[in-house]
């Protein structure tokens, strides 16, 4: 959305983009969000420094068969958003129906591994230092996974229902800048939870 900047008989568009008073709401929930991840992915380093074993109590590192592709989808999820994006700034609504959608379904099936890997684990959030941080930064992530999953179901239905055009898609960018924090801040856990423990 683009402003008109008016002097006395010339009216010329703004060169700067400005964005809605719900995208700098958003902008400042993220990094709020942001620095929660920070000091629970510094938790997390921290409890393994301290430890003369990670994990601890003799419990397997996490399995990276699935964790590995599950997390190209969620990162490739952020593509269609991209591209649904570009489309709904030129008033092309079918393009934004299409990404959201296809997102959607990534964010889905990465949700749905995050599920059966909780299922799959030997040990409690309750069992250790290594299960009480593991299960909150993984299932705080899964969490906003699943937010973000209900928000592109309303940017779905408000698509179809033609309340986009050209000019209006506020909560459309709204949530495109949440979504893309949510694969940006599994770009942090995934090395620091399932890469790092093979390192040793």
């Amino acid at each position: 959305m683009t402003a008109a900047v008016v002097t006395p008989g010339i009216t010329r568009p703004a060169t700067r983009r400005s964005y809605p008073t719900a995208w700098w709401g958003m902008a400042v929930l993220i990094m709020t969000e942001a620095m929660v991840f920070v000091i629970l992915l510094a938790a997390y380093f921290f409890l393994r420094a301290a430890s003369k074993e990670w994990p601890l109590a003799g419990i397997e590192v996490p399995k990276l068969e699935l964790a590995v592709p599950f997390s190209f989808v969620l990162w490739g999820s952020s593509l269609p958003i991209f591209w649904a994006e570009a489309g709904i700034r030129n008033g092309n609504v079918a393009r934004l129906k299409a990404g959201v959608l296809i997102s959607f379904v990534m964010g889905a099936s990465f949700l749905a591994y995050t599920l059966y890997d909780f299922n799959d684990l030997h040990f409690g959030w309750r069992d250790n230092a290594y299960g009480s941080i593991y299960y909150t930064i993984v299932g705080l992530h899964a969490l906003h996974v699943f937010i973000g999953l209900g928000m592109n179901v309303v940017i779905q239905l408000k698509a179809w229902l033609g309340r986009y055009d050209h000019g209006r898609y506020a909560s459309a960018e709204v949530f495109f800048l949440y979504w893309h924090f949510v694969d940006a801040v599994w770009l942090a856990v995934f090395p620091a939870l399932f890469l790092s423990p093979h390192i040793r």
